[in-house]
């Protein structure tokens, strides 16, 4: 079959230039570094033949197993699996990809769950990231930090009342086992919805089935759409356990970085201290206290300092962290909760005593403290509920102390009845964060003394009338109240005479109908 001629042309023009490009093409020797390994555990190798290879640099083992080069000793490298490591073997051979660990970030993550790495779990394509940063940063300058002014908002009457969070601080949630920890994270990230907050949620060393349970919550709820999850399991390998909140962190930085406002979530660091120690024990570095090598301080520091509020010269952007930090016995006083405790801005501490008597969140007042969202906080809240901490630390002293005495004068039942009802309205169901108007209709129903005559049973569904008060009744209050203006004596007196009416109102059938 004859060709045409105009196809015949394309063809030779074709060639033509694809002999050019070859004639033209000089084959320049490339070094490729090949080394050995010598030894391999569940969880990390030794290697050798690599002098040049540079610490935390990413490593590729056969079967795309990837490794982190941790120890740099003279005759081998200790290195971290970031995979599972079943397949490899003695001998095989280790290639060097001449670049330090990195993650994908980008606006394309929002809403994918991913593993520390970059990949994703979630089933929904590969990641196309805007670019990848290493995992590691230096934390910004202090020259380069601004204040932090602006409040983050949990939707939890007891911590944004008497715990304020600000947008940069770095807030710690620790407990026991079972308090409600991950419960307040959750719901601080529902709470961000329509705020123009990004969210990130980092699991460390957390069970498969608690991950995906909190995944589908964050589905169900419509939180997904502006969080990105980065699971590092219990059962990946301590390496991918160790980088997860590192990886969350560079996440953060890029969207604080465009100016935007970022969450991160440490669901938590007493894991990730463990797996760190696993790490370095089998990589022969000498253990410290309870076992954790010396640099376990300096390694959770450096992370946190990286949470900040950026000067306005480089976009105003902000990183707030809640790690998260488990205790046993609720004894404060060990080694990974101190270390936690005075590098953070404050501690939000969950009492188990609480939480079996059924008062959720079970947020322990006297223990928590916020050493910097008091600044923060907005200025209607310090106008309504500025001595409430006090009162209500002292009511739970004396509410212990007068279990030893039958007879109390009036005054000191007064005090207890009032803290009982303060107590009872600080209870909240979870998936249920209030808006700043909700929040301070019943504040300053509380404060003001109109829930007094109130049983505790019903104090509940009486709240959940009050709470529509400002937003139907008062509605320039309630902007400006969230514009950051304070709220007068006689724009407080007028909205509790206003929650006093609905109380009574309400309250008129239900002694009917009894």
């Amino acid at each position: 079959m004859n060709q045409s001629p105009d196809i015949k042309s394309l063809i030779d023009t074709t060639f033509d230039q694809f002999s050019g490009v070859l004639s033209q093409h000089e084959f320049a020797p490339r070094l490729i570094e090949i080394g050995k390994v010598t030894y391999v555990g569940r969880s990390h190798a030794r290697i050798s033949g690599l002098p040049n290879v540079q610490s935390e640099e990413l490593l590729q083992f056969p079967h795309h197993i990837l490794g982190l080069a941790l120890n740099l000793d003279e005759h081998e490298v200790g290195v971290v699996l970031l995979d599972h490591g079943e397949q490899l073997t003695a001998g095989d051979e280790v290639r060097r990809t001449h670049r330090l660990l990195d993650v994908p970030v980008g606006e394309s993550l929002i809403g994918r769950v991913i593993d520390p790495v970059g990949r994703p779990l979630d089933g929904h394509g590969p990641i196309t990231a805007a670019e990848r940063r290493p995992y590691e940063r230096d934390p910004a300058a202090i020259i380069d930090r601004a204040p932090v002014t602006v409040p983050l908002q949990t939707g939890l009457k007891v911590i944004d009342a008497l715990i304020p969070i600000g947008r940069g601080q770095r807030e710690l949630i620790l407990g026991d086992r079972q308090t409600g920890k991950t419960a307040i994270a959750i719901d601080t990230i529902l709470n961000q919805k329509n705020k123009d907050v990004i969210c990130i949620y980092c699991a460390i060393g957390q069970r498969n089935t608690a991950v995906a349970k909190v995944i589908d919550d964050l589905r169900t709820q419509g939180a997904l759409e502006y969080t990105t999850v980065v699971v590092g399991e219990s059962d990946a390998p301590p390496g991918l356990q160790f980088v997860a909140p590192y990886a969350a962190t560079t996440l953060g930085e890029y969207f604080m970085d465009q100016g935007q406002d970022v969450l991160v979530i440490y669901d938590d660091l007493t894991s990730h201290a463990r797996s760190y120690r696993e790490l370095s024990l089998l990589l022969r570095r000498p253990p410290g206290r309870e076992a954790f090598p010396g640099d376990i301080f300096y390694l959770h520091s450096r992370l946190l300092e990286r949470s900040t509020h950026l000067a306005d010269r480089l976009g105003g952007g902000s990183l707030t962290a809640l790690p998260i930090a488990e205790t046993e016995a609720q004894n404060l006083s060990a080694y990974i909760p101190t270390n936690l405790i005075s590098i953070t801005d404050g501690q939000i501490y969950l009492s188990p005593q609480l939480f079996q008597k059924g008062i959720l969140p079970a947020v322990d007042v006297g223990r928590s403290v916020s050493r910097v969202g008091g600044k923060t906080q907005l200025p209607a809240y310090r106008a309504v509920a500025g001595d409430l901490r006090l009162s209500y630390s002292q009511f739970e002293e004396l509410e212990a102390f007068s279990r030893f005495s039958s007879r109390l004068d009036s005054e000191t039942l007064a005090t207890l009845e009032r803290g009982r009802r303060v107590r009872e309205i600080f209870k909240q169901p979870q998936y249920q964060p209030l808006s700043v108007p909700e929040q301070l209709s019943v504040l300053i129903g509380m404060a003001g003394g109109a829930f007094d005559k109130t049983g505790l049973p019903q104090i509940h569904h009486l709240e959940e009338q009050v709470q529509r008060l400002l937003d139907n009744e008062f509605p320039d209050l309630s902007e400006q109240i969230l514009s950051g203006k304070t709220i007068t004596a006689t724009e407080q007196k007028s909205v509790l005479n206003a929650v006093s009416e609905l109380i009574q109102q309400s309250q008129n059938p239900l002694s009917e109908t009894d």
